[in-house]
Formats: structure tokens, C-alpha cells, sequence
């Protein structure tokens, strides 16, 4: 007689992690780029392929490396975002990461394809990397001003419509909307950002910085150098620097960098 042989069971394979999601960061603020980039690569899941100080850059860093998600600001040096735009959502999906903050920059941008748009100042840090992970899912983001801009947007279209189609002959049709994106849609805007009354906004009210302390933190957030913030507070480089060892012991940095990205709600 044989003796029956027993096996035991292959070990079941461990499936193998997802890809990291890859990043293009475009800014022209080195600063602002640096402190993206040190966010965005703290997460497991996300990587930052590239940076590029401006649109050209961008559009060359997005054939190269082909993105899953690029972050665009919109003034930056020679081709600007809102020039690259067209170019890019061709390659991936494009969320608007900047300072502008004007209705009529925010409707452009969306014209031309972007997928979410954030104003620094209005989110927080977990709200720009949950927004980065959407975007590549198609789901929308935006800040407060942005989210505002499209409202006007939206609640403008009907009344131009019904404009055209009353001064029009009867077989034409209505004018198109500039968007698809419905009232409906903008409801569903994710609410972790859109309908986020405060951001990282209200977040800087813990460093306790005085309104001109504020106002030099936020032109250094800009990239602006000594000198520069002098000129435009018209105050001495000496009270600047006085202003600056304060506000660094506040916000417990040591360098522009680490306080830029505090204060921007990326630290």
C-alpha cells in the first residue's frame, strides 16, 4: 500500500501595489514648487515626475514623462498656464493650482479643460491631495472663489440664452452654454474643498501674526525677495528682517521655504 501524501496549499500570491499616481507640478515660484513637491511625495500612492517653471516646461515634461495628474499655475514667465492649458489635457488632466483668483481667469481655464480649479489660501493640505487623486477620476474640485466664479457662470448662461432665442427666428436653436456642467453638477462639486467655508485660511489664525506681519508673509509666500518686500511695504530691509525673525519663530521655521509652506497650508 501507498501511503497517501498530503501538500499543502500554494501560499495564495499577494497582489502586487497599484502604481503611484504621477505628478507634473508647473509653477514659477520655486518655493511653491518646492513645497508641493515635498507634500505630494509624502504620500505612498502619489509621485511628482517632474516641475517646470512655466507652460513650455510643462508641455515638454508632460510628453516626456505622460502624467497621470498636472498642476498648473496660471501667471507664469513666457507661455503661461492658461496658453498651455489646450495643449496639456490632451496629455492628462489639468487642476488649476494658483494665486488668481479673478472670475473671468477661473471661466477661461475651465473653457479650456481644466479639471478642478484651487486658489492657495483655500484649502488645506488633505484637501489638495484628495483633489489631485480625484481629478484623475474625473471628479471635480474647486475653492470657494472658483466654485463661486462657475455659480456666475452658470446662473449668466440661461439669461444670454433666452436672450438669443427671443431675438432669434424660431428655427434657430438656442445659443449653447459656454459648459455642459449643469447646476446639478455644481451641487455635487466634492463638498471636502468646494463648500469649505475657511481652508487653510482658517488655519493661519493659530500663528497669531499681526496685519503686517500677514501682509509680508504673504508676499514672501509669492517668492519675493527682501528687497522687494521693502519696495512694496515701503519700509527699511532692516524692518523687513525684523518682521521675518518674527514671523519664523511664530510659524517655527527656520527658512522662507519651510514658513512659505506652512503658511500655504502645505506644510
Amino acid at each position: 500500500m501507498h501511503e497517501e501524501q498530503f501538500h499543502s496549499p500554494l501560499p495564495a500570491a499577494t497582489p502586487e501595489p497599484p502604481a503611484p499616481l504621477r505628478v507634473v507640478v508647473a509653477d514659477d515660484n520655486p518655493v511653491v514648487r518646492a513645497g508641493l513637491t515635498a507634500l505630494l511625495s509624502g504620500r505612498a500612492d502619489i509621485t511628482v515626475v517632474a516641475e517646470a517653471a512655466d507652460g513650455r516646461a510643462a508641455c515638454e515634461a508632460a510628453r516626456q514623462h505622460r502624467p497621470d495628474v498636472v498642476l498648473l499655475d496660471v501667471r507664469m514667465p513666457g507661455v503661461d498656464g492658461i496658453s498651455a492649458l489646450p495643449y496639456l489635457v490632451d496629455i492628462a488632466p489639468v487642476m488649476m493650482l494658483t494665486y488668481s483668483r479673478e472670475s473671468e481667469i477661473v471661466q477661461e481655464a475651465l473653457r479650456r479643460g481644466a479639471g478642478g480649479y484651487l486658489v492657495h489660501g483655500e484649502f488645506t493640505a488633505e484637501q489638495l491631495v484628495t483633489a489631485v487623486r480625484d481629478v484623475r477620476q474625473g471628479r471635480a474640485h474647486f475653492t470657494p472663489t472658483a466654485a463661486g466664479a462657475l455659480l456666475t457662470q452658470l446662473r449668466q448662461t440661461p439669461r444670454a440664452n433666452a436672450t438669443a432665442h427671443t431675438n432669434a427666428p424660431s428655427t434657430t436653436p438656442p445659443t449653447q452654454p459656454i459648459w455642459t456642467t449643469s447646476p446639478q453638477a455644481l451641487s455635487q462639486l466634492q463638498p471636502s474643498v468646494a463648500q469649505s467655508p475657511s481652508g487653510a485660511a482658517a488655519d493661519r489664525t493659530r500663528f497669531r501674526l499681526s496685519a503686517r506681519e500677514v501682509e509680508i508673509m504673504d508676499l514672501i509666500a509669492t517668492g519675493m525677495n527682501n528687497q522687494q518686500i521693502a519696495a512694496t511695504c515701503f519700509i527699511s530691509e532692516k524692518t523687513v528682517k525684523n518682521h521675518i525673525n518674527r514671523i519664523f519663530a511664530k510659524l517655527h521655521s527656520t527658512s522662507r521655504s519651510e514658513a512659505a509652506a506652512k503658511w500655504l497650508g502645505l506644510g
